[in-house]
């Protein structure tokens, strides 16, 4: 998919695009959520929402069932 133009210089990101949803996993597997589970959620959850619980002390595999 073509990235939308927006305005002056500004285009939006199809969420569906493989470099997002690369970004996601890659943001999860940060979090300590091995890579093929990382592949699988990075579409289905909120990355923002598991970082807080990660970062409060929550083990990532918690985290990750907590916020599916």
């Amino acid at each position: 998919m073509e990235p939308t133009i927006v305005g002056a210089g500004h285009e939006t990101i199809e969420h569906h695009e493989p470099s997002v949803h690369h970004w996601r996993a890659s943001q999860l597997r940060r979090l300590g959520i091995p890579a093929p589970l990382a592949e699988v959620y990075a579409g289905r959850i909120d990355w923002h929402q598991m970082a807080r619980l990660v970062q409060r002390g929550c083990p990532p595999r918690l985290a990750l069932r907590i916020a599916s």
